[in-house]
């Protein structure tokens, strides 16, 4: 599977600031200090509709991630899955009545149009589920094997109490955790299992359904966190740096990720910081599939607007705070992109040398990308006020916005 092009960053002077970051794992900042190649992991989308606000801000995050490191001088590593499988998908297929693999493949390639809209960095690897399989099934085996899952009616559970470090991620109680299990896929009610928290990790075949074969589990298809644990495991390996996604993916999915990575592997963490995007709501509610109260990417670049402004509206929040998505937020960001290219579009202005730092020490704190932005309109609010002599400074301020906040002026 391929991603999306990559828009070009540009290299500023100097060097950027190594990345202090909350991990949630430990509930507190981390500096991340990554070797010459620093590496992120993603969990990518369930392609049954369309790009909406709350995957653009989840991506929003993991991008600033990149372009942090990016301007430390350091190569990145990422990789994102595609989850091309999933029961999600084939129920949104039968109520449309077509078929799933045509669903799949049209709704990742619209995302794949939202992020090249959006100056999104690609991953490096951008892996499918269904791809991965062949890789899936011989680490099912091997949990199987040593006895840290177990046959249950032919399909294949991991037993929670084959990790010792099980519930670290997410540091929730039981009793959350059963809830959140059966909001969210999972089966905690299911009677044979040893523990009630316990995930598939192979689905015996369903009649209806697709399969594929397992080799000795039979056939069937993976369940949901052993197919990124099989891609990160082939592409990062073990104690990677950034392990992303939305904060309802902290349980079960990171959560039951980790465990079958350390179950398989004997190692602690999975990695390095498990780092979380707050949710995105409509009208009080959180924006999401299953309730249907979405504004898409595409939808709002069909309606004319600029693919910066709608970058520029997620950049005005906290990565990691919950919000509401409102034609106000839209328009404030409309507003602000206008006197941004209004000021980079005089030939010369105030010196921009400090700005620079501001925005690479806002971003470096926990990607503080609402504190870059005032810092920005700092700038902007001057060079329209007395304006300035230095000719480098609108280009200098123009190349920083694309390459730490990827937003194109």
């Amino acid at each position: 599977m391929h991603a999306w092009p990559a828009s070009e960053v540009p290299a500023l002077p100097g060097k950027g600031r190594d990345l202090r970051i909350h991990d949630t794992a430990t509930g507190g900042r981390v500096t991340l200090a990554p070797g010459p190649v620093a590496r992120i992991y993603v969990c990518g989308i369930t392609p049954y509709d369309a790009t909406h606000m709350g995957h653009a801000a989840t991506y929003n995050a993991f991008d600033l991630v990149q372009r942090v490191w990016l301007d430390t001088k350091r190569q990145v590593h990422y990789v994102q899955n595609v989850t091309d499988v999933d029961d999600p998908l084939l129920e949104r297929a039968i109520r449309d009545g077509i078929d799933w693999v045509g669903l799949a493949e049209r709704e990742t390639a619209l995302f794949r149009e939202d992020m090249t809209a959006l100056r999104m960095l690609p991953p490096q690897h951008y892996i499918g589920a269904v791809e991965a399989i062949p890789g899936i099934v011989p680490l099912v085996e091997q949990l199987r094997d040593s006895g840290a899952a177990y046959e249950l009616e032919g399909d294949i559970y991991f037993s929670v109490d084959a990790d010792p470090h099980f519930g670290q991620v997410s540091n929730y109680t039981t009793e959350l955790m059963r809830h959140l299990s059966a909001e969210r896929g999972g089966d905690p009610e299911r009677p044979g299992k040893k523990n009630p928290l316990d995930p598939m990790l192979w689905m015996a075949a369903r009649e209806g359904e697709p399969s594929w074969d397992g080799a000795s589990l039979g056939a069937g298809r993976p369940g949901w966190h052993i197919e990124c644990v099989a891609i990160a495991l082939d592409h990062l390996g073990m104690g990677f740096d950034v392990q992303g996604g939305g904060s309802d993916l902290i349980f079960p999915h990171h959560e039951m990720g980790a465990s079958h990575a350390q179950a398989l592997t004997g190692e602690f963490p999975m990695a390095k910081a498990y780092v979380h995007a707050g949710m995105v709501g409509l009208d009080g509610e959180k924006m999401s599939k299953s309730r249907g109260n979405l504004v898409f990417v595409s939808r709002l670049r069909r309606d004319g607007v600029d693919p910066a402004a709608i970058r520029l509206a997620l950049l005005s929040h906290h990565y990691r705070a919950d919000w509401e998505w409102t034609d106000q937020v839209l328009q404030d960001a409309v507003e602000r992109l206008g006197r941004w290219r209004a000021a980079v579009s005089r030939p010369d202005g105030p010196s921009a040398d400090a700005l620079v730092e501001e925005l690479r020490e806002a971003l470096s704190d926990d990607l503080d990308a609402p504190a870059a932005l005032v810092a920005v309109d700092r700038w902007a609010a001057l060079q329209e006020a007395e304006g300035g002599t230095d000719d480098s400074a609108p280009g200098l301020v123009s190349r920083a916005v694309d390459a730490l906040l990827g937003v194109a002026l």
